[in-house]
């Protein structure tokens, strides 16, 4: 049987504090292995016919395949956008190891 794929969950946020509180909820609740927490860049988007350049924070969330839709749910559930940007990404290769350690990490499917 195949291992449970590895993925990476990018998803932005208003600011640094909701990047915070969403990945530190999403590890607690073992829905994501680590969250990285990438703050201060500029998003250029068209929303709602207008063209916007806002300040955001964004995360990079380890988890895996068989909880990406709880994941997903959980941030759709506590994040302040009405569409947040939640884009999984699958780790097609990495480090055996750390892979098996994602998996460990993350509440059983």
């Amino acid at each position: 049987m195949a291992a449970d794929p590895v993925l990476w969950v990018y998803v932005t946020a208003a600011d640094a504090a909701e990047a915070r509180r969403l990945g530190r909820a999403l590890v607690e609740e073992r829905l994501a292995a680590c969250a990285n927490l990438l703050p201060g860049h500029t998003a250029i988007y068209r929303w709602e016919g207008e063209l916007r350049e806002e300040t955001e924070a964004a995360l990079v969330l380890k988890t895996t395949g068989s909880h990406f839709e709880a994941l997903r749910a959980r941030i759709r559930a506590m994040h302040s956008y009405s569409l947040p940007s939640i884009l999984a990404l699958p780790a097609a290769a990495g480090d055996a190891e750390f892979m098996d350690w994602v998996r460990a990490e993350v509440r059983p499917g």
